[in-house]
């Protein structure tokens, strides 16, 4: 068998970061950045006010008081967007609102909460200091900054930089497309009725939803039936629109286990075992005139989830452009024992529990137990050559709260 290390490693040879790709700033929300950007201009590009107020010159109002205000003439009446062709002189005050560029000749801006609130005249009884209240060009960006660098993921406040600096497209790496096929004439889409030894289709919804949350494009196709044929043409309609397949089932050492029959005679994909519980069972390689990617998962749920964090998820933050490929990584207290087989590495369902510690999930560790995986939130680690975990005992821990 092959350690756990050492198949992700095989698999992580042969996926590289997509091609870059220019796209509408639009499109760009969870891609890598495939080079640096910067500031065309700077941020601000003008001098402008921080507060709806009144611009003026602080000398004016420095012995304003709520007892004894400072009379001003209101000279212009300034909204965002707009810029005011007066001069502000002795005397004198531009009513500006936030955002608003200051005009000439202001050296600060009153909070109109410090005012009348006046239009033609305002009565300032609260003073402010030379520079109060403005927000100074480039104090934020200088032209020509660096605001991102190459390899960044774009997420919400990337967007809104991006978006400030002028870029209506970016160069990134694009979200890897990948198309997941679940193999099995047990199958049936969710909500049809279930004759006795039919089961639902769950692993196309959970791989699907898992790609998704890892930043891809994941697309269903199937359930396909255990015929070689059939599966054969699912996987080659796939071929033209995809940079990675993705199946689940057929791939153990069964009479009808059609993805080991069929891959192995079409393409190079290696079928092997690899030490790990649950999921011993895998398959990789290259499939069509392009060699597009393809990676197989037993068909059990959970050997399929935990298949997947190990393998696909790593593959598919590569093909990001990303360079931190695992989820992290923690240590914490297990509160029940649990055992493990001497030559595998064991990813037991867990969940974090408010002090820190981790208790098992659901009623079992079996590989077809469901409801344990809905309630984990963590993976316990095991290593081979461990054969049990005490009550009370530190281990190692996947987080699986949420990606990163």
């Amino acid at each position: 068998m092959l350690s756990v290390d050492a198949y992700r490693g095989r698999i992580l040879e042969g996926v590289r970061e997509l091609a870059p790709l220019e796209l509408p700033l639009s499109s760009s929300h969870g891609c890598v950045l495939a080079a640096d950007v910067t500031a065309p201009w700077p941020l601000p590009s003008f001098d402008n006010s921080s507060m709806d107020g009144y611009a003026v010159l602080s000398a004016d109002v420095a012995a304003a008081t709520p007892e004894d205000p400072i009379e001003l003439a209101v000279i212009d009446d300034v909204p965002a967007g707009y810029r005011s062709t007066e001069v502000v002189r002795p005397g004198t005050a531009v009513r500006i609102m936030t955002g608003a560029p200051m005009p000439d000749g202001a050296d600060a801006v009153v909070p109109v909460e410090r005012t009348d609130g006046g239009t033609e005249t305002v009565r300032i009884r609260q003073g402010a200091d030379a520079g109060a209240f403005i927000r100074r060009a480039a104090e934020d960006v200088v032209a020509g900054e660096t605001v991102l660098t190459k390899g960044t993921l774009i997420g919400a406040r990337q967007m809104a930089i991006l978006a400030a600096v002028g870029c209506g497209h970016v160069l990134v790496h694009p979200r890897p497309r990948i198309a997941v096929i679940s193999t099995g004439s047990e199958l049936v889409e969710p909500g049809q009725p279930l004759r006795h030894g039919l089961i639902t289709d769950s692993n196309s919804y959970l791989l699907v939803a898992a790609c998704r949350e890892a930043g891809a494009d994941a697309y269903r196709v199937g359930p396909i039936v255990d015929d070689n044929r059939a599966f054969l043409a699912a996987v080659e309609d796939q071929l033209h629109r995809c940079d990675l397949i993705l199946t689940s089932g057929g791939v153990s050492m069964g009479a009808y286990d059609t993805v080991k029959e069929v891959l192995s005679t079409v393409g190079s994909v290696d079928f092997l075992k690899v030490a790990m519980n649950p999921g011993m069972p895998q398959g990789h390689g290259f499939v069509g005139e392009d060699e597009v990617p393809i990676i197989t998962l037993p068909g059990n749920p959970v050997s399929s989830y935990v298949s997947f964090e190990n393998f696909v998820r790593p593959a598919i933050r590569r093909m990001r452009g990303l360079v931190d490929l695992m989820r992290p990584e923690t240590t914490a207290v297990c509160t029940s024992p649990l055992t493990s087989p001497a030559e595998k590495r064991q990813f037991a369902r867990a969940t974090f529990l408010p002090s820190g510690a981790v208790s098992p999930a659901g009623t079992g560790q079996g590989s077809h137990v469901l409801g344990g995986l809905a309630s984990a939130d963590a993976l316990i680690v095991i290593p081979e050559g461990v054969t049990s975990v005490a009550a009370g005992e530190t281990v190692t821990v996947i987080d699986l709260r949420g990606d990163r």
